[in-house]
């Protein structure tokens, strides 16, 4: 590239995709503006991993990747992996550690610091950033493309990476403005969805064990068949359901119910012991306190909220008799639904409460190994508008990580890939 005449690449969005592909870009010599539209940059990266930034994971395999075609995502993940990730935040000063799982957190445990030496980055290597800065369009140009604000202000760019995010946490400055312009430059747009978000279960009883917790599994049923598992603390809430299995779960419950397809939760509360060995432990404790009345003989044993919602779930009818009168299939009943509790899946919790989108601009047309439009030359994604989305954990942060840093690479290049 001549340094008397750098390309100019103008970033759509400062989330955390956005800002490695202006920095990438700006390593290779690019003139590089950010417009963003919230007052600041950045936003979204102080809320990820509970305040303290989950970058990545260690684990990292596509098998943690959905989308049409998750596959897609394999390219730029290989590119900036990540190790290369890793390297890339310790060279702006991020000590990093890893925790349960793989998940690799600053040392400092401040989502903070991770934008701090971002924005650092920019300022150093000198990207220009317009803040408040809404784009309404974006039409071709003889030389490359027109940027067309809200405010009536205009830029030119000879390449430009659409980073404007999804619909996830609309609070936090995404309302999928994004799609709207990928579809105008002839981009299609996979039907987006919340996910990494709690389930809205249909039980009349969830009001009396909202706010229970409990070390269990849960599962998603489709035709009588699990098709995804996981397991973690979970919640009860006035809805249905919440707690990190939950949300790990909802994006598969989400391609279900967006499909028009019914499907099941399936919830085991008690996870140690198995249907059988179950049966023989209620005996015995019935047998220890037969005079106890059968909701009291389960106090110690599970959660008391819980108690008089899993005995009528069961079938049991009259929860005061002694517990030493319970049935061979009363008590194979109460233990099928301490393994097997299951509830119809009614839908997501709505989009302020996702942490990412589902879906976006289709895959299809963008080429994988440096994320440029197949439609559009010189236009370029990254990040959470394209239909890639990851499991809980530091996934997609890696995303945006990947995707932007091969998206402002490649921008940066002389003439398109």
């Amino acid at each position: 590239m001549s340094e008397s005449s750098p390309v100019k690449v103008v970033v759509i969005g400062g989330g955390a995709a956005g800002l490695v592909a202006a920095i990438a870009a700006r390593y290779k010599g690019a003139d590089v503006t950010i417009l963003e539209k919230n007052q600041r940059v950045g936003k979204k990266i102080l809320a990820t991993g509970n305040g303290r930034c989950n970058l990545t994971n260690v684990n990292l395999d596509i098998s943690c990747y959905h989308g049409k075609n998750p596959d897609f995502a394999r390219a730029a993940l290989s590119r900036f992996d990540f190790k290369k990730t890793i390297d890339f935040f310790e060279d702006l000063g991020i000590a990093h550690k890893v925790e349960e799982a793989g998940k690799v957190f600053p040392v400092s445990n401040q989502a903070s610091s991770v934008l701090d030496v971002l924005r650092y980055e920019l300022e150093k290597t000198g990207v220009n950033v317009f803040c408040e800065a809404t784009v309404k369009d974006i039409q071709r140009s003889r030389r490359g493309f027109d940027i067309l604000l809200a405010d009536g202000r205009k830029f030119k760019a000879g390449r430009v990476i659409l980073a404007a995010g999804g619909k996830a946490a609309p609070n936090l400055g995404s309302n999928g403005s994004g799609y709207a312009l990928a579809q105008n430059l002839g981009h299609s747009i996979v039907e987006p969805f919340p996910a990494l978000v709690q389930l809205k279960l249909a039980a009349k009883f969830l009001k009396q064990v909202q706010g229970v917790k409990f070390e269990g599994e849960a599962a998603i049923i489709f035709d009588n068949k699990t098709v995804q598992k996981a397991a973690g603390e979970i919640l009860f809430t006035e809805y249905g359901a919440s707690g990190p299995p939950i949300l790990c779960l909802s994006r598969k419950a989400g391609e279900y119910l967006q499909r028009g397809e019914g499907v099941w939760l399936k919830l085991t509360l008690v996870t140690e012991m198995e249907a059988a060995d179950l049966e023989k432990f209620l005996n015995e404790r019935f047998r220890r306190g037969p005079q106890k009345e059968l909701d009291f003989s389960f106090v110690g044993f599970i959660n008391k909220k819980l108690i008089p919602v899993v005995l009528k779930e069961a079938g049991v009818a009259d929860l005061k008799k002694p517990a030493g009168q319970v049935s061979a299939g009363e008590r194979a009943s109460i233990a099928r639904i301490l393994r097997d509790w299951r509830f119809a899946v009614k839908g997501t919790t709505s989009w302020p409460a996702a942490q990412v989108t589902a879906g976006g601009v289709d895959v299809k047309d963008i080429y994988g190994q440096t994320m440029e439009s197949r439609i559009v030359p010189g236009l370029y994604f990254a990040g959470e508008i394209v239909d890639i989305d990851g499991d809980c954990g530091g996934y997609n942060l890696q995303w945006a990580w990947s995707s932007g840093y091969v998206a402002g690479s490649s921008a940066a290049a002389n003439s398109p890939e």
